[in-house]
Order: C-alpha cells, then structure tokens, then sequence
C-alpha cells in the first residue's frame, strides 16, 4: 500500500491553444479538459495505472462538484471533510508545449479539520510501504504542517511507519527539511534553488549536485531533483545519478514532477536499486509530457527511448 496525501487538490482545468498565449488577445481554443488534481492525486491516479495498491487522502467536503471528478479518475481516496470548496486551477498550452498555470489558494481549513486530515494519514499510513506528501498547503494549517504529520506517523506507528516523500516548495519545503527528516524529497532545480537561497544559474546537474549533497543524508534520505527536459538527478548516501530523457512531443508539462515521482516510488517498492528507480523516474515524467492535460501515464505510454543513467559521484 501506498498513501498520498493532497492537502490542497484542485479541479485542474486545462486548455489548449492553436498558437502561442497573447496576452491581451482573444484567442480560440483547439480543446479543453477537468481532471481531478493536485500532487498526491496525481501521484495516486499513476500508482493505481499501474496497478499498486494505492489510497488518496484529500479534504472534500460533502457533495462538492470535486468529487465527480475524483470518482471518474477511479482512485482509492478517503475524503476528510470539511467546509469548504476544491479551488479550480488553470493550465494554458501551446503546440510547443509551453505551459502557463493560474493556481488559485484552496479552501481554508480550521484547526479542527487541520487536526483530522492529520489523524487520517495516521490511520491510512498502517501497513503502508510509503507515504507521500505532496503539493501546496491550504491556507489555515501553517507552513510546518507536514512536519507535524511526519513527527505523528513516526511517533504513532515506530519502526513500521511508512518511507516518507515530500514534494513542495518554498516555506513548507524549508519547514521539511529543517525539522522533517524526509526519506525523500522532490523539488525541481528552481525550487531547490529557492530553498538553498543560492543560484543555480543553469549550472545543470553539476550545480544540483553542489546544493543537494549539503541536504543528503545530514537532514534528508535522498533527493530526486526534476530538471524539465535535461532530465533529473538522484542524489543519496550511496552516490548522485543524472538520468537523460528520451526524446518526446512535449504536450502539456502539467503533471510531469508528479509523475516522476511516482515512477521513483512505484520502482522503490519493486526493489529497484538508485539507477532503476531515477530510469522509471524520468520514462514517467517524460511520459506525463507527452499527454494532454494532468492525465495519468499508463506503462503503456512510457516511451522507448533509451533513459541513459550516469553516475556523477
């Protein structure tokens, strides 16, 4: 079994164009499509492709229009209630893959329904062979709210709680790595960037690898860093990777971290050693790319380029 919490899902809303964004201008609209998002969501929706074990835990209130969306992406979730509504967040797409996101706050959770989406990743975490937290934070719960599910589920389950990988950024990401103790973290080079507060100024792998050795291991297990089309680096105890990916159509960018990181997890839980889970990684990623909108890649869309893995150190 595999966890993933989305403390702030979105309805992603995705439209694609005939020709660049002009700012200003009004344009038609090649296609439009919903999908049930948010990280954790997207994660799971892959895990489920395919064919793990997987269960979404998400805050939905009753009879939000969300859950439609949810239902149809055929997951395994548990719904925390709350009082208010999934934000919507929109994707703009041009023919050369050029994305644009407007992503709107969520819902504000009270203390009280902060306290209970806590106390269901403790409870849906028994068993489970890893827990993913993934995404923005809702306003309301604070930026060490992961950190307080990371301390919860080890306090409450010991040495049978789950691995744990964080993805996010900014105050929440700072927040994990300061006080967290994540077996796994997945920023991309601009968030990573942000968290060291340094730099990278297209450096590439050489310039991740610099920055992620200062985190791995004295205050995280590993990091999976996503460089969009030069691929990702795996950084851990035992060494750093860079993964290059095959070439691709480039759709929609949407999603594609998302996926990555499933490919790691779902890799990680098949025994896979570095090279192969950072491999699944990037053939995922690249996958997620190569679709429309924030749809889930199937094994069946992975590509069949060669996925090169060279070791940096």
């Amino acid at each position: 079994m595999i966890v993933t919490l989305t403390a702030n899902p979105s309805l992603d809303r995705t439209v694609t164009l005939p020709a660049p964004l002009q700012v200003g201008d009004v344009q038609s609209v090649v296609s439009a499509r919903e999908d049930a998002g948010g990280k954790g969501i997207n994660v799971a929706r892959v895990l489920t492709a395919a064919g793990e074990e997987s269960t979404a835990v998400l805050p939905l209130a009753p009879h939000d229009p969300f859950d439609a969306a949810l239902q149809a992406a055929g997951l395994h979730a548990h719904r925390v209630p709350i009082r208010g509504h999934v934000r919507a967040n929109i994707a703009i797409t041009d023919p050369a893959g050029t994305t644009t996101k407007l992503n709107m706050p969520g819902a504000t959770l009270s203390p009280d329904e902060t306290s209970a989406v806590i106390d269901a990743v403790v409870a849906a975490s028994v068993g489970a062979r890893w827990l993913v937290l993934a995404g923005s934070l809702p306003p309301g719960v604070g930026d060490d709210f992961y950190v307080r599910i990371v301390h919860r589920v080890r306090a409450a389950l010991g040495a049978s709680a789950p691995l744990i990988a964080v993805d996010t950024s900014g105050a929440a990401l700072a927040a994990v790595v300061a006080d967290g103790a994540p077996d796994l973290i997945k920023p991309n080079d601009d968030e990573l960037s942000e968290l060291a507060g340094i730099a990278l100024n297209g450096g590439g792998a050489a310039a991740v690898l610099d920055v992620a050795r200062a985190l791995v291991p004295s205050r995280v297990g590993a990091a999976l860093v996503t460089l969009g089309a030069s691929g990702a680096v795996l950084v851990d105890a035992e060494g750093a990777w860079l993964a290059t990916p095959p070439p691709i159509q480039v759709v929609s960018t949407v999603g594609a971290g998302d996926s990555s990181l499933a490919g790691y997890v779902l890799a990680a839980t098949r025994g896979g050693d570095a090279e192969a889970r950072l491999r699944l990684a990037v053939q995922y990623g690249a996958a997620a790319a190569s679709l429309p909108g924030t749809q889930a890649p199937t094994p069946a869309d992975l590509p069949t380029g060669d996925v090169p893995v060279t070791r940096l150190v």
